[in-house]
């Protein structure tokens, strides 16, 4: 009897203790399990929540006119570069002291000084003329970068409006250097796909009609171009071109998605190897030789590259 009763007793005190032990544990246990609080997401800056804005047609033929007769793939590779205009300046001076840099040589200079650049800037690299040109006017850059984000399908009726000028005025016709096709879109091919030549000519000459007299066919320089081979491939050259049927662009084997809704997330696939770095990983091996005032000159009027007589 004093058994069974000495037993129940510490039977029941075993029970509170576990009891005890299992309210004492359950908070802690729970808190483990429970899902971590949502993360506060930052609000949107003043430029995410900016209007997208909005480009009359002559506004847009006028903006496109400088780079409308540009060959297809480089036309796609500017319209999306432009889309970065704050980086445009400190590529079109990297782009400038590394001309000296060709194929694949230039190409592994792109990867070892680990940019910070969007791929679709790096990709202009290779043409420092045209990161000149860019650059020397942001503001245009600027806003063609805008127009193509909000209308990109304006951006390349405008195109084709300017193109179809410059073709029924005698000045964009097929020739040693590029092809181009005869519509309903017009197209601007290089001949040599590892070859894209940078045309050079004047906007107020090309999309009005000729005076009498004058020689159509000198209008337009097409003797400065720029080899890209297979090292350039990851950036896009050899995949890149318009659908215009469509009005998508195709840059590295895939349509160009960056729009304005989506322009702080957006990031296009390019090939291996091919990536933004952080500015703080950005190194330097190379020397640094800025282009002379006859190369300049070359590049702008449309002549072939002038032996370069500097040291490196």
């Amino acid at each position: 009897m004093r058994t069974s009763k000495f037993v129940k007793k510490i039977t029941t005190a075993f029970l509170a203790s576990a009891m005890l032990i299992a309210y004492s544990v359950a908070p802690s246990l729970a808190q483990d399990q429970a899902p971590p609080p949502p993360q506060e997401q930052a609000p949107p800056t003043a430029q995410d929540q900016a209007p997208p804005p909005s480009f009359s047609p002559d506004q847009l033929d006028k903006m496109v006119s400088r780079i409308a007769l540009y060959p297809d793939p480089l036309l796609a590779q500017v319209l999306a570069g432009a889309t970065f205009p704050d980086q445009i300046p400190d590529a079109s001076k990297w782009a400038d002291e590394h001309h000296y840099l060709r194929g694949d040589d230039l190409a592994k200079a792109i990867t070892a000084d680990q940019l910070p650049w969007d791929p679709s800037v790096q990709a202009l690299l290779p043409f420092p003329s045209v990161l000149d040109t860019m650059a020397s006017d942001i503001n245009w850059t600027t806003d063609l970068g805008n127009a193509f984000l909000a209308q990109k399908q304006d951006v390349m009726d405008a195109v084709q409006r300017m193109r179809q000028k410059a073709k029924d005025f005698g000045y964009l016709r097929s020739n040693g250097q590029i092809a181009v096709s005869g519509g309903p879109y017009i197209t601007i091919d290089p001949i040599d796909p590892a070859f894209v030549y940078v045309p050079a000519y004047d906007p107020f000459i090309v999309f009005a009609a000729p005076r009498a007299g004058f020689f159509v066919g000198g209008a337009i320089g097409w003797g400065f171009g720029i080899g890209l081979g297979v090292a350039f491939q990851p950036w896009g050259w050899g995949f890149t071109h318009f659908d215009w049927v469509g009005h998508g662009v195709i840059i590295a084997g895939h349509p160009w998605g960056r729009t304005w809704a989506n322009r702080g997330v957006y990031a296009h696939p390019y090939g291996p190897g091919v990536r933004r770095w952080d500015a703080g990983r950005r190194a330097e091996g190379h020397p640094l030789i800025r282009r002379d005032e006859g190369e300049r000159r070359a590049a702008h009027e449309g002549h072939a590259r002038p032996e370069e007589r500097h040291h490196r």
